[in-house]
């Protein structure tokens, strides 16, 4: 039996926006099998905190990976706290076109809904 304590998160990332994933690890030439999207949680926005997407060729020492369809999903201990059961969408209007957040652990956002306070 482990000793380890691995803290669970979980990330839920809808079909759009993983096929827009995959899209951008393929401009980038990012393997999947190591590389991923790392989602952060930042200070800052108009909120308190702000989300952050990136593509990434490997995950750091200290993070989490989850494994999704095809890629990797990279998570960083502080954002653990703030990003465990958030939903990620990839959604396109006549607004224009991005990712959005639907995170439960949020007490408050903002209208530019990448921005929220906890």
């Amino acid at each position: 039996m482990s000793t380890m304590n691995t803290p669970e998160v979980a990330v839920t990332i809808t079909s759009a926006a993983a096929t827009e994933v995959k899209k951008f690890m393929s401009a980038e030439n990012v393997a999947p099998e190591v590389g991923g999207l790392r989602v952060s949680v930042q200070p800052g926005g108009c909120s308190g905190f702000k989300y952050s997407l990136l593509i990434e060729d490997k995950p750091a020492d200290d993070d989490t990976v989850l494994a999704q369809d095809g890629f990797n999903v990279f998570v960083d201990p502080f954002s653990m706290q703030y990003l465990n059961g958030v939903a990620i969408d990839y959604v396109t209007s006549m607004q224009g076109s991005g990712f959005t957040f639907k995170n439960p652990n949020a007490t408050g956002g903002c209208g530019c809904g990448s921005s929220f306070s906890a």
